[in-house]
């Protein structure tokens, strides 16, 4: 179906759909939606996994519990069993025989629920360390399809879809919030942030999390953008690239979000769309949006950790002194691991501190911060996150960091509560603001504009 050519107000009354879970969930549309999932590559990939173990040790909800539940393979069960018993070889034969896996049933995918959302944050380490190239955490993004459809998923996530397809934000946010906190930052920095303009090269969107927690990153880029003479601009809809339909496991929440970031960038003709510090808000808007909206982009997509790094190497931006302290970068697993920016934000860094150092398994083997993939939004996978958050901290406790850094804000957030609530007192740090503080200072602008 092309998507695309759809009139939004469909795409929206699907949208929700899903989020009006039934008053029971509904364990053969579950199964429907699972057989549907099953195409001839990922029953391949089904077919392929040799029982090995090894993505166990990728796990850190593995690593914490012993749980053999919480082996990521294992969190596929429901789907290879529906696929087993409805599209493998000899299905029929073996359903006539009685060979075949038993239909799935309405308790055991409610105690899946929790093994699919609440310990695996798709961070996709256990993909790193599968020896026959299983893509498990994209398995598990398609199992989420059926679990969400069918009323099974969290109801933190539906509530939060409803916030989202309603308001723009999962978190209810709306343009007045945002653009009382642009009038802050314009006073904090002095500078006159663009807003709507058409023919920019840039369209900068942002995360909830950004606007609400940590609102300097919007004066940080600000100046940034202002040195390297950058033609951008904030938009005031479709400005919020958080994307719970990735989170949910629903691509028709996921297609009217990413739909209204495609609609304002056309509207505005902009060059390039700037995805923010957030790694599934990336993956929806980079990786997933064009088969999301069944076509291409009529323009680019660049996380703003590249475009800095882009900047630096073309010396349009300039710092001055570095920090002292040593600082170590979390590495996001959507934007490091799953879509291969690992360099460029370790090059920025390197840019403005005096002592770089690194976690043991840094890079794409890093761990979660242990709230992706939505699980940082359900309440009652929290303790389950924080212990989790052990494997996290021993790796921060061995790299010596006196602070840390990250171009994440959902990982800052999640790393800032951990931290606490494992009495570390530690600093996080967003990767753009740090920046902003060591840029070389500019001459003041006259009344007429001109540096003087």
């Amino acid at each position: 179906m092309n998507w695309s050519a759809e009139p939004r107000s469909a795409l929206e009354a699907r949208a929700r759909t899903v989020i009006e879970s039934p008053a029971a969930p509904d364990v053969g549309r579950a199964t429907r939606v699972l057989i549907d999932e099953v195409s001839c590559g990922v029953a391949f990939q089904l077919e392929a996994c040799v029982r090995c173990g090894q993505c166990a040790d990728a796990c850190h909800f593995y690593l914490v519990s012993g749980d053999p539940r919480r082996t990521p393979i294992y969190k596929l069960r429901p789907m290879f069993r529906a696929y087993r018993r409805h599209r493998g070889p000899f299905a029929a034969v073996q359903r006539m025989l009685g060979w075949a896996p038993a239909e799935l049933t309405a308790a055991e995918l409610a105690e899946w629920s929790e093994l699919i959302y609440d310990s695996c944050n798709m961070c996709g380490r256990c993909t790193l360390a599968c020896p026959m190239g299983i893509d498990i955490a994209g398995l598990v993004r398609r199992v989420r399809e059926a679990m969400s459809a069918a009323g099974f998923a969290p109801a933190d996530l539906y509530k939060a879809a409803a916030r989202a397809l309603d308001s723009g934000s999962p978190i209810g946010l709306r343009w007045p919030t945002l653009k009382r906190q642009i009038e802050i930052q314009e006073q904090e920095t002095g500078l006159k942030l663009p807003l709507d303009v058409e023919g920019a090269d840039y369209l900068l969107v942002l995360s909830s999390i950004e606007i609400a927690s940590f609102p300097e990153t919007i004066g940080a880029l600000a100046k940034i953008f202002d040195q390297a003479k950058l033609s951008w601009t904030l938009t005031s809809s479709g400005f919020e690239a958080t994307n719970v339909g990735v989170q949910l496991g629903s691509r028709d929440v996921a297609r009217v979000l990413v739909s209204r970031i495609v609609d304002a960038a056309q509207a505005l003709r902009v060059k390039a769309v700037i995805s923010p510090e957030c790694g599934h808000a990336y993956t929806a808007l980079r990786w997933e949006g064009p088969n999301l909206i069944g076509r291409p982009y009529p323009f680019r997509v660049v996380h703003i950790v590249e475009l800095l790094d882009q900047l630096v190497a073309a010396g349009r931006l300039r710092t001055r002194g570095k920090d002292q302290r040593r600082l170590v970068f979390h590495d996001p697993c959507q934007l490091v691991r799953r879509g291969g920016i690992d360099a460029a934000p370790r090059r920025l860094l390197a840019g403005v501190s005096a002592c770089c150092a690194e976690m043991p398994s840094s890079g794409s083997a890093n761990f979660c911060c242990g709230g992706g993939g939505g699980v940082s939004a359900i309440h009652r996978a929290e303790p389950l996150r924080f212990a989790a958050f052990k494997c996290k901290q021993q790796q921060i406790e061995r790299s010596g960091a006196e602070a840390l850094v990250t171009a994440c804000a959902n990982c800052r957030n999640v790393l800032e509560e951990a931290l606490d609530e494992h009495g570390m007192v530690l600093p996080v740090l967003g990767l753009s603001e740090l920046l902003a503080e060591y840029l070389e200072p500019t001459a003041p602008a006259d009344q007429t504009g001109t540096r003087q």
